[in-house]
């Protein structure tokens, strides 16, 4: 990572961890459905561990869960001492990507048959994340009144 994504304390920008997380998350997307995606939500984003200017970054994804025309995508991010070669796992991030079809209409996309115990534990907490994300929406929805809009 270089200095213009840093901070004054040397430290990546949050930002730009985030960012790169959305490419690949994208790519994983793209690669699991076959056509080009839009983020819906990042679900969630946690820092264990700051980047420093220097360091080496790698990010890696994961289809957690496909459902009709969404998924999860986990994006685990690990930053690289080049000197010691020291590696840190540093974030990680869940993101719901909608593919979309040629008209930017969803695209039905196809499901994920889980085949490891690590996939399958991946699966369950990404359905309780969506779970838990659409009783929210549904319980701020009716706290508005039926409305959907945010109020800020």
């Amino acid at each position: 990572m270089g200095i213009q994504e840093a901070n004054m304390a040397g430290n990546i920008h949050g930002g730009a961890i985030m960012r790169l997380c959305d490419e690949v998350a994208a790519i994983a997307a793209i690669r699991h459905s076959g056509h080009r995606v839009v983020t819906a939500a990042i679900d969630r984003m946690t820092f264990r561990s700051p980047v420093l200017v220097s360091e080496l970054v790698t990010l890696s994804a994961s289809v957690n869960a496909a459902w009709r025309t969404s998924m999860e995508v986990g994006v685990r991010v690990e930053k690289e001492n080049v000197w010691t070669g020291e590696r840190v796992h540093t974030s990680t991030a869940y993101l719901t990507m909608v593919a979309l079809d040629a008209e930017g209409q969803p695209a039905l996309i196809p499901a994920i048959a889980p085949d490891t115990p690590d996939a399958e534990r991946r699966a369950r907490e990404a359905q309780t994340r969506r779970d838990n994300r659409l009783a929210e929406r549904e319980q701020l929805s009716a706290d508005r009144g039926g409305r959907t809009d945010p109020v800020v």
